[in-house]
Formats: structure tokens, C-alpha cells, sequence
């Protein structure tokens, strides 16, 4: 579970942190491609400290994927779970707490969800823009999800033998940004 914690925690706050300097500096100072580099660097830190203690699932529907499969015992997944959650909102205090000047500027001091000065895309998936419809929404996550879920599968099984175990984490870095990349528009990461 601390495992989980400390792996999300750095996820999260790396790749929101990267989120909230293009929110508020935009374009050209960042890119959105700078983005999901940021969050696929962000993900290989969390499989290099976390990987050989819980395997870094990072992910709530990760881990859960891996019980239905019974590749994760329910008590296992649930600790992970709460690891997982507990981690993403502490590392989502601290890119807000280190950003907190910045949203106050960007906002004037008044919180908004959506709309031209809003700032909650920064810390969980949001749709683009208001026109997009919410069905629109779940159907990216669910594929989104379902690709991230069958590369950790292939990447994950015993047999597979088309990649070594050092480079698997590079692996997980080049799908994340791919899926970011080519699928993040709508909602950003799965």
C-alpha cells in the first residue's frame, strides 16, 4: 500500500504539475507534447521506485483489472486501491500548494471548474471543451483504458519474450505518451 502511495504520489505530481504549467504558461513556453512526455518520465519514476515492491499499478483500474483476473488477491487490491487514491490527492495538494500563486492569478482568486478561467482539467480528467458530450467522454476513457489495460497484459505475460525485462519500463513510457499523444484530446490520460 505505501508502495502504491509513495509511486502515485510522484505520478501525480509530476504529471499535474506538468499539466499546470501549460494551463497557466500555454503555448509557446510549453507544448502538449511536452505534456505527455512529462507524464510518461512521470510514470517511469514511479516503476523505478515502486516496480520491484507492488509492481507500480499506479492505477485504480489497473489493479482491479489484475483481480478480476485473479493475478491480485481482493484484500491485496483494495490496500493498493486506497494506496493509489490516497497518493494521487496528496501529490494533487502539492501541485496545488506549489502552484498556488499561479491559480490565484490565472483565476483571481475565484475557483472554477470549467469555463476560460477554470483549472480542475489540471487535476482529473475534464472534457476539452463544454460541447463535448459526456458519453463522448466515456467512451475515450473506457478505450483509452482498455488499450493501457491489453499492452500491460502482453507486456505482463510470461510469455512474451519480444522484450527484455530492463526495457519494459521504457515500454510503459512509449505507450502512455502514445496513448496521451494520439487519444488524449478529449479527456487527456486514461
Amino acid at each position: 500500500m505505501l508502495a502504491e502511495f509513495f509511486a502515485t504520489f510522484l505520478l501525480i505530481l509530476i504529471g499535474n504539475g506538468s499539466v499546470a504549467q501549460f494551463k497557466f504558461t500555454g503555448p509557446p513556453r510549453q507544448s502538449h507534447l511536452a505534456v505527455q512526455i512529462t507524464w510518461g518520465v512521470g510514470v517511469y519514476t514511479a516503476l523505478m521506485v515502486a516496480g520491484p515492491i507492488s509492481g507500480a499499478h499506479l492505477n485504480p483500474a489497473v489493479s482491479i483489472s489484475l483481480c478480476t483476473l485473479q493475478k491480485l488477491k481482493v484484500l491485496q487490491c483494495i490496500l493498493y486501491v486506497i494506496g493509489q487514491i490516497m497518493g494521487a490527492f496528496m501529490g494533487s495538494v502539492l501541485v496545488f500548494i506549489v502552484y498556488s500563486n499561479l491559480f490565484s492569478q490565472y483565476d483571481g482568486g475565484i475557483r472554477q471548474i470549467s469555463g476560460a478561467n477554470g483549472t480542475a482539467d489540471i487535476f482529473v480528467t475534464f472534457p476539452y471543451n463544454d460541447e463535448l458530450p459526456n458519453w463522448n467522454c466515456l467512451i475515450d476513457q473506457v478505450v483509452t483504458t482498455g488499450f493501457l489495460m491489453i499492452f500491460i497484459m502482453a507486456l505482463g505475460s510470461d510469455y512474451n519474450h519480444l522484450i527484455s525485462q530492463p526495457a519494459k519500463p521504457f515500454a510503459f513510457v512509449l505507450v502512455i505518451m502514445a496513448l496521451g499523444s494520439g487519444l488524449g484530446l478529449n479527456c487527456g490520460n486514461p
